[in-house]
């Protein structure tokens, strides 16, 4: 019996050797996989799964401590979609798991809620009993906490289980380090490449509108998030508008107000800004966009801030560190530089192109209007000298080509004086648009004389009230007349002078008027009038609106 019992002791210490090899084994080998990855976001996961493998527990989870000594991430393991969906929200680092946050030494319990600082379970929580928690140390950093609970078969955690995951917890923290080094190498890295791409693109020629473009997609691989938008502030004040967006949606357009936003909140202070919860922290999103960690950087110093810089990230993710943020401000910095540089240019090409319309202008006017001008006057004196009445009327003509060419010139002087692209268009770009559009409706094109200073001498509220009318004069030409032939002028001086002539069917009598007297109203609001007629050769209608300038 003696020896019987001796050899079942044997075995047992044996069965235990066995066991303490095979988890010294498989720790060691766990240690390796960990310290393979360099992703941190993977590493943490992989470091909860190994210990939850190890000390053979249901669930475990992760927790990252934040600046303000609370949780900003929590990954758990063990639970299936649906219970995570049920759960009301996730542990913010208070109560039990608060504990080891104030006293980072491992925490053992058999029963969770037999401890004073438990404060139970969220809504939708599933039951737990035995609880073991590790805090995990990078260098002299509390990182964050390892979390295991219910451990299989009804068991309570032991000495042992705490001496594994303390071991596994101290090796995470060599990973976890050469994981952040290895991230921020790869982010001064992308750093690198992205000045030298905004640098080319800048001697390239390229506008702001393609330097904030590559600003907002360097930076979204920068600090890997996944938004990047860039906004400006929208006239009136109240708001901004994303007008370079990286991430998925539509996004550009979207407005946010500058009191209920993070990147408002930047904008106004002229301070870069970072939270772990957008929606915690009471700011507003762009479009319904759902955002967890985020971050808003002025473009430019406070005072004189050009725009904001807004990242932002999944819920859950890990939160936009102080030293990442170091490096987007500095970023940030060389793109307002960058988007100054490009606007910079873009005016010295404006006004290069300014001063060549000018000096075109000013050869036109100069030159070949003087000297059409003088062949006119010599014409209009050989007159009395011509006898023959056809050759006298053939040189009568030619001056009133000449009178019609002059005018013509005198035109486009007028509009190289007037504004630069289709965003400043003034009047007589304007009115000119408006007349080809009838093309279609029409059939052809109709005739227009545009004269004086049509883009600086007729005031916005009344060049308005042009447009609105040639539009108005022109539908009717398209729905009543069937014109073959519509002349349009349109003249400013004094005042300014809008003729509309058509050679179709003329006014019906005793026909609606509803839609000329609108003309009228709009005429006499300016001090102005309005007529209206059949034309003297009884085809066709003639139209004239006119009001005064001063």
């Amino acid at each position: 019996m003696r020896l019987d019992e001796l050899l079942s002791e044997l075995r047992a210490r044996l069965d235990a050797v066995r066991a303490t090899r095979d988890r010294v084994h498989t720790l060691l080998e766990a240690v390796v996989l960990i310290g393979g990855e360099l992703e941190l976001e993977t590493v943490l996961r992989r470091i909860v799964e190994t210990a939850t493998e190890l000390v053979d527990a249901s669930y475990g989870a992760l927790g990252v401590i934040g600046d303000e000594r609370t949780l900003v991430e929590f990954l758990p393991v063990g639970l299936s979609e649906e219970e995570i969906a049920r759960i009301e929200h996730w542990p913010h680092g208070l109560g039990l798991l608060g504990q080891l946050i104030k006293e980072p030494r491992p925490l053992r319990l058999s029963r969770i809620c037999d401890h004073p600082e438990s404060y139970g379970f969220p809504e939708g929580h599933p039951p737990m009993g035995s609880f073991l928690g590790v805090p995990l140390r990078v260098r002299d950093e509390i990182f964050g906490n390892l979390y295991l609970t219910e451990k299989r078969g009804g068991a309570d955690f032991d000495e042992e289980d705490e001496a594994v995951v303390v071991a596994l917890a101290t090796a995470a923290g060599v990973a976890i380090e050469n994981a952040r080094l290895y991230e921020e190498t790869r982010r001064r890295e992308l750093w690198f490449q992205a000045t030298a791409e905004v640098t080319t693109s800048l001697l390239s020629g390229a506008g702001p509108g393609d330097v904030l473009a590559r600003v907002a997609k360097r930076i979204k691989e920068m600090a890997d998030s996944d938004t990047a938008l860039v906004f400006f502030p929208v006239e009136g004040g109240t708001s901004l508008r994303a007008l370079v967006a990286e991430g998925p949606g539509e996004l550009i357009g979207g407005e946010v107000g500058l009191d209920t936003s993070l990147a408002g909140r930047a904008y106004k202070t002229g301070e870069a800004l970072i939270v772990s919860d957008v929606a915690a922290a009471g700011y507003e999103t762009i479009g319904g966009l759902v955002v967890g960690p985020a971050a808003a950087i002025p473009l430019g110093a406070a005072g004189s801030v050009r725009g904001v810089l807004g990242l932002g990230k999944r819920p859950g993710r890990i939160p936009f560190t102080t030293s990442s943020l170091d490096m987007l401000k500095s970023f940030a910095a060389q793109a307002t530089v960058a988007l100054e540089l490009a606007e910079a240019r873009r005016d010295a090409e404006r006004i290069s192109l300014l001063e060549d319309r000018d000096r075109i202008a000013k050869d036109l006017h100069d030159v070949v209007i003087q000297r059409l001008f003088a062949v006119a006057m010599t014409l209009m004196s050989t007159v009395r000298l011509v006898e023959h009445p056809e050759a006298a009327a053939r040189v009568r003509h030619s001056v009133d080509e000449l009178d019609a060419t002059i005018r013509q010139i005198r035109a486009t002087i007028f509009a190289l004086q007037g504004p630069l692209g289709p965003d400043e268009s003034g009047l007589r770009a304007r009115a000119a648009e408006l007349v080809e559009n009838t093309y279609g409706d029409l059939g052809f094109r109709p005739m227009l004389r545009l004269d004086g200073q049509l883009d600086y001498g007729v005031p916005e509220e009344i060049a308005d009230q042009v447009l609105a009318v040639l539009r108005e004069a022109l539908s009717n030409v398209v729905r009543h007349a069937a014109a073959k032939r519509v002349e349009v002028s349109l003249v400013a001086g004094d005042e300014v002078t809008l003729t509309v002539d058509d050679d179709g069917v003329g006014l019906p009598r005793g026909g609606r008027r509803s839609g000329l007297r609108n003309l009228e109203e709009r005429a006499a609001t300016l001090g102005g009038c309005f007529e209206v007629a059949r034309r003297e050769d009884n085809r066709g209608t003639h139209l004239l609106w006119r009001v005064p300038l001063s």
